[in-house]
């Protein structure tokens, strides 16, 4: 499962009563390369994105999580905020606020080629940003992934949920008039009704639903 293809099914065929959302083509490349894998942040291992709406999707995208995830992890006790690297939030700001008004500023700041209105000319303008920013931004999320998402808990958390989606697919694959009638409308494949349905879930509603067919 990738989030961002399911995304893109999401508004080509799923929305608007399965009519999708005839969005162009610009738009629905900046919605098909948000995504978070650790390479590095502008680096090669980035990923072919083939406009400038999908660079600016694919690093809104490390700005918001980066941030967000922060926020979460400290609300939840498994990190505070002196435990995040000096060197980063010095440069960032130390409040959720504070390191996004810097990001999204630096960005801007250093992405005036793709409006073409700067003098200097370039062969590929791209949305980039400066290199003070980006390796702080890149020891934030070095750091999340160290403390945050690969330790014990988080993976943990992870596996809890892997069995909870399981569950979920496999009664619906074997109870399919248990899906909600625009659900069964959408394909032939059984399965990938059951996909669709289940990735429209928000946590919360997973876990219930999970609760319940236990009863």
């Amino acid at each position: 499962f990738r989030h961002n293809e399911q995304s893109l099914r999401v508004v080509d065929l799923l929305e608007n009563n399965g009519q999708g959302l005839n969005l162009n083509w610009e738009v629905r490349d900046g919605i098909l390369n948000h995504s978070k894998s650790r390479g590095d942040i502008l680096g090669e291992g980035w990923g072919k994105v083939n406009t400038l709406e999908g660079e600016v999707g694919k690093i809104a995208d490390i700005v918001a999580y980066i941030n967000h995830d922060i926020g979460d992890a400290i609300r939840a006790g498994t990190i505070t905020e002196r435990d995040l690297p000096l060197s980063a939030v010095e440069l960032l700001g130390i409040s959720h606020s504070q390191r996004i008004n810097t990001m999204v500023g630096d960005i801007i700041d250093h992405s005036w080629a793709a409006r073409g209105c700067d003098r200097i000319i370039v062969e590929k303008p791209t949305i980039n940003m400066s290199p003070q920013i980006l390796e702080a931004t890149s020891i934030l999320r070095e750091f999340l992934f160290e403390r945050v998402y690969n330790v014990h808990s988080a993976q943990e958390e992870a596996r809890r949920a892997r069995e909870v989606i399981f569950r979920l697919y496999q009664h619906f694959k074997e109870h399919e008039d248990k899906l909600p009638p625009e659900y069964r409308a959408y394909s032939d494949d059984t399965e990938r009704r059951v996909v669709d349905y289940i990735a429209g879930m928000t946590d919360q509603y997973a876990l219930r639903l999970a609760e319940e067919l236990e009863r």
